[in-house]
């Protein structure tokens, strides 16, 4: 491989756009491609606290808001991040532009297509995306987590070629670790809020935790929290005696994968992608406010197929202790769970993006 194809990777917005471009940029950085990554303000704060990856920030703003001039103002960004993404590619031309869903691709891969550069989109929800709605016509690819995406044209399922989720390598090679997991001396609970932590998670999940000490369930809790939410975690779990773990940030969560029995978890689908892979049973509480409902979409998906249990966020006080109870007292709950997740894998996901990139580059040549 030429080690000077350029390949740009443009995320932004949240983890779930962000952590999948990341883990492309490695994979394709280890190909020998010149990556670089074209994010906005937040997704630089996470690319920050990561290691080697070289990438540009071009403002960007999502189109959510009902307000009048909310919306103009955002119009008027998203232009000039055009304009920004135009200058950059006339000067940086790249082989391939990979654009990994939300709103902070949308103007780069605009910026492609009018400097007719190709591009391809990623969606790893079970619902096109709205940002991935409008680039697809003029997408050379895009590429799909799972087969059952609903919301693609007919007209454009020629565009469409399957890879699976692109997680962490690491994530897949940890099947295995879930025989050992049973021998916990402690149930360890493992809290997830996704990249900004759900802040219900602090508030609720604390007492439910309580409620099952009372009752002899014995838990060690890995909570994943803001750092303004540490003081009160700790005070009210050093109170009660309950056995914790906080973190505030993690770009690999492998290492707390094998310490716990169960997870509860906002319901992005690269998160609920690698519990599965790594055989991690999880409750997974979408988030009401997600675009399109597409968390709740996502865990419905994973319930039917028997790899986790879903509750809704409305119902989490009244129902999380119960199911905590049932699988804490019959072992088999969980072992069913496993049993069904073992028969799902992303193991070639990485091998099917390599074939996707040498169909298009010897297109190219």
């Amino acid at each position: 491989m030429n080690k000077k194809t350029k390949v740009f990777i443009a995320i932004g917005g949240t983890g779930g756009h962000v952590f999948p471009g990341c883990n492309l940029a490695t994979h394709l950085s280890e190909k020998n491609y010149y990556v670089k990554l074209i994010t906005d303000k937040r997704g630089q704060k996470f690319i920050q606290k990561l290691e080697n990856l070289d990438f540009f920030v071009i403002p960007s703003s999502p189109l959510n808001s009902k307000n009048f001039f909310s919306i103009l103002l955002s119009c008027c960004i998203i232009f000039y991040s055009i304009l920004r993404s135009l200058v950059f590619l006339i000067s940086n031309r790249p082989k391939i532009i990979f654009g990994m869903g939300g709103y902070a691709s949308f103007p780069i891969c605009v910026a492609a297509s009018i400097l007719r550069i190709d591009y391809i989109i990623y969606e790893n929800n079970l619902i096109l995306g709205k940002a991935n709605k409008y680039l697809l016509p003029f997408a050379k690819k895009m590429i799909i987590s799972f087969k059952e995406l609903e919301g693609v044209p007919e007209k454009y399922f020629k565009k469409i070629f399957f890879t699976g989720n692109i997680i962490k390598k690491e994530i897949i090679d940890l099947s295995e670790k879930n025989s050992s997991n049973n021998e916990l001396k402690k149930f360890g609970v493992l809290v997830l809020g996704g990249s900004k932590a759900a802040k219900i998670f602090a508030e609720v999940l604390p007492n439910i935790f309580k409620q099952c000490n009372d009752q002899g369930i014995k838990l060690k809790i890995f909570q994943h929290c803001l750092p303004s939410q540490n003081e009160n975690l700790e005070l009210f779990y050093e109170k009660n005696k309950i056995e914790f773990e906080l973190f505030n940030f993690s770009s690999d969560l492998s290492h707390y994968f094998l310490k716990v029995n169960l997870a509860i978890t906002r319901s992005g689908s690269s998160m609920l992608a690698e519990l599965t892979n790594a055989n991690l049973p999880f409750i997974s509480v979408p988030l009401p406010s997600s675009a399109d409902n597409h968390q709740l979409k996502n865990a419905t998906y994973y319930k039917k197929k028997n790899y986790a249990f879903l509750i809704e966020e409305k119902d989490l006080s009244n129902r999380l202790l119960y199911l905590m109870k049932e699988i804490y007292e019959n072992k088999s709950v969980l072992n069913k769970i496993i049993q069904s997740q073992r028969q799902y894998s992303d193991k070639n996901v990485y091998n099917n993006i390599d074939k996707v990139m040498e169909e298009i580059i010897d297109e190219k040549n």
